[in-house]
């Protein structure tokens, strides 16, 4: 049963990863909902790395002739620019908020709810009257425009905002186009998600212990491969659909765990 539950957690780490309806907040309600012990944060903090891996694999291509290119072309040094750049305001707000975050909000099932449709109405008011797009490619990216990406992902801390929503989000505020903007949100995802994982990691890994290594294998390759499935068809769905469909998932998840709660089946 362990590995089972460990298996059903890194599915939707996987998925919920890269969709704009927050991985953290769905991790810590379906292991509260199904009884998963997870001391220290190890199990949660491990798996991260399966998806930060499969957008890596995914985009190997690219992300290895841009390294390969850094000296000879300015396109390229141009795009790592951005992403650093993009990087920075939520590395800093992780460092000055951190212990705030963990102690108290990730503890708050109301926290969630408020920022599940808090969020969604926010992306369906962006998605309605956003500006025309005027970035088509995500590598000419302008840097003002990925700092105000940086700026919105730094909502994200907070659990059920999700990072890769307030990415995108800000990706169209900053008249990215809804594709620009999605994969702008996944390479943005490496920096972002390695430097947490690595913070993390130094937290708690002398609690590692072979005992649980079965159900970290578990966790990470289903996290790998549930990321490694999601994320082109989720591309495409953006391109014919948009992003209104999460936001009502996010509003309609919210509004059920606020009616939870009050029912007492969610501890508050």
């Amino acid at each position: 049963m362990t590995l089972l539950a460990a298996a059903l957690l890194g599915i939707v780490q996987g998925i919920t990863e890269f969709l704009p309806i927050s991985s953290t907040a769905h991790l810590l309600l379906l292991g509260e909902a199904i009884g998963y012990d997870d001391p220290g944060g190890v199990f949660t903090v491990t798996i991260q790395l399966g998806s930060i891996l499969a957008v890596v694999w995914l985009y190997r291509v690219k992300l290895f002739g841009i390294a390969a290119r850094l000296w000879t072309s300015a396109e390229a040094r141009h795009f790592a620019a951005a992403i650093i750049i993009a990087t920075i305001p939520v590395l800093v707000a992780g460092a000055l908020f951190a212990d705030y975050i963990q102690s108290v909000l990730y503890r708050s099932p109301r926290v969630f709810a408020g920022a599940f449709i808090v969020g969604g109405l926010i992306m369906l008011l962006v998605e309605r009257l956003r500006p025309a797009p005027l970035v088509m490619d995500v590598e000419r990216t302008p840097l003002m425009r990925a700092f105000g990406v940086g700026v919105c992902q730094v909502l994200s801390l907070v659990p059920g905002v999700s990072r890769s929503g307030a990415t995108i989000i800000g990706g169209l505020a900053m008249r990215l186009d809804r594709a620009a903007a999605a994969e702008f949100s996944f390479f943005v995802a490496i920096p972002t998600m390695s430097a947490a994982f690595a913070h993390e990691f130094l937290e708690i890994h002398d609690q590692l212990t072979s005992a649980r290594g079965a159900e970290i294998a578990v966790g990470f390759s289903m996290a790998f491969l549930s990321s490694l499935l999601i994320i082109k068809p989720f591309l495409g769905f953006v391109r014919r659909a948009g992003f209104a469909p999460f936001a009502w998932y996010r509003i309609a998840l919210g509004v059920a765990l606020l009616a939870a709660i009050g029912a007492g089946w969610v501890r508050a």
